[in-house]
């Protein structure tokens, strides 16, 4: 069959066969749709590395106690942290608003805006 007058939209090689044949092989078709796709997985993954990061920040600084521990920002930022990334917030009933990253969280205390208390979501044994 003769070439339709288009090239491969991955390799710009002629492409053979049907009129409406965009690629001229699967290995090419694979490339261009793998190459659209990085683009948006890179900003999904680096959004995910960014929370990761941010929960073993807070897991390291309140390390394996069940209490909560009191944290200035200076010291989340010099270890990397990005306030702009969290999973979800938690309002308790006297209006407190935790912010967290997965299952560790903080809350910015009223009376200094530069502390923090860092805090570890409870867990409900049934």
């Amino acid at each position: 069959m003769l070439g339709n007058g288009k090239n491969c939209l991955y390799c710009d090689q002629p492409v053979q066969g049907r009129a409406d044949k965009k690629f001229c092989d699967d290995q090419c078709r694979n490339n261009y749709n793998n190459q659209l796709k990085a683009v948006k997985n890179n900003v999904i993954r680096n959004i995910n590395n960014a929370l990761k990061k941010n929960r073993n920040i807070l897991e390291s600084i309140l390390q394996n106690t069940d209490e909560t521990i009191k944290v200035n920002r200076e010291k989340l930022l010099q270890e990397g942290f990005q306030f702009k990334y969290h999973t979800h917030q938690y309002v308790n009933k006297k209006g407190n608003v935790y912010v967290y990253c997965y299952d560790f969280g903080y809350l910015e205390l009223d009376r200094d805006p530069d502390w923090f208390l860092v805090v570890r979501k409870k867990t409900v044994s049934k």
